[in-house]
């Protein structure tokens, strides 16, 4: 397997205070890792070290197959990134800016610049200073200075803040396009679930500092099947109806009076109908999957997962 990005041990204090934990996460070449976590979580702070803007208390930083230093200015070169909030001169237009980064990054290719404009839907903003951007338009200028050069990774740090859903959805294509047709490995933190759902190949969650969980999308997926939600006035009788009569096999009691029914051998309406025939009361029942926001939540709250 080859690694883009693997930290060791990986922890970061303030004041004696660690923020980041012996992190060891590890990202893939060629896919997109979904940094999850509610905010304060630690992923700015990872993104920071990992882009040498901050300074490991300890553990060790690879990337590139090479271990991040001080003088780790190559390495640099081969990334781009947004952390916290893209800053720019503001005086300046959308251009000026991207061929200002350009010359300071040694990067001479002046067809660039249009290509990463068009690609994240800046247009007819030549004239306009970057004070008069709206905070997506800021958004969108800042992932264009993050791919302008070409880079082999991407971190970005909420980079879908400020967006309306037309723009969020023109952002996931462009994600999605960048790693798949330009092989770039992308690092993209959120605490918005269910973009990263759409987005991610893998997700890392991290809480108060520690990454509690590395999994790809396919296993959650795979691991969070459909169910049948089940609200009854009897949860005896109700139990003893999937057991005894309709002989289901995989189904729990939640919440005090529902149940949840993963077993495949009965259906929706089969099971309506038997329990209303045995005097079972059926106050509510959908047919529902769980989502990433489930699985998340279960990892915050420290439970398990269930299948």
């Amino acid at each position: 397997m080859s690694y883009i990005i693997k930290t060791n041990q990986l922890t970061k204090a303030f004041k004696g205070k660690e923020v980041v934990s012996n992190v060891n996460m590890k990202v893939k070449k060629g896919e997109i890792y979904g940094f999850l976590g509610p905010n304060g979580a630690g992923k700015t702070t990872i993104m920071k070290m990992l882009t040498n803007l901050v300074k490991p208390t300890s553990g060790e930083i690879e990337i590139f197959g090479e271990k991040l230093t001080n003088t780790s200015y190559e390495v640099l070169k081969r990334m781009g990134s947004i952390i916290e909030y893209p800053v720019f001169y503001d005086r300046l237009t959308a251009r000026e800016n991207l061929e200002l980064h350009c010359e300071y990054m040694g990067y001479y290719d002046k067809k660039a610049i249009n290509a990463a404009l068009d690609l994240v839907k800046l247009k007819n903003i030549e004239d306009k200073s970057v004070k008069d951007f709206s905070l997506g338009m800021k958004q969108r200028l800042g992932i264009a200075r993050a791919i302008i050069t070409k880079p082999e990774l991407l971190i970005l740090d909420e980079p879908i803040n400020g967006l309306d859903p037309v723009g969020i959805k023109e952002l996931r294509e462009l994600f999605h396009m960048l790693c798949r047709e330009y092989g770039i490995t992308m690092l993209i933190s959120s605490h918005i679930l269910g973009e990263m759902e759409q987005i991610a190949d893998t997700i890392g969650v991290i809480s108060d500092g520690k990454l509690i969980k590395e999994v790809s999308m396919d296993e959650i997926q795979e691991q969070n099947r459909e169910y049948i939600e089940l609200a009854v006035n009897d949860v005896k009788k109700a139990f003893y109806v999937l057991d005894e009569i309709l002989h289901l096999t995989n189904f729990k009691v939640v919440d005090g009076s529902r149940f949840r029914i993963y077993d495949t051998g009965a259906s929706q309406s089969e099971i309506s109908k038997t329990l209303i025939l045995n005097g079972v009361m059926i106050e509510e029942i959908n047919k529902k999957n769980h989502s990433l926001e489930d699985y998340f939540l279960t990892l915050i709250n420290g439970g398990g997962i269930s299948a």
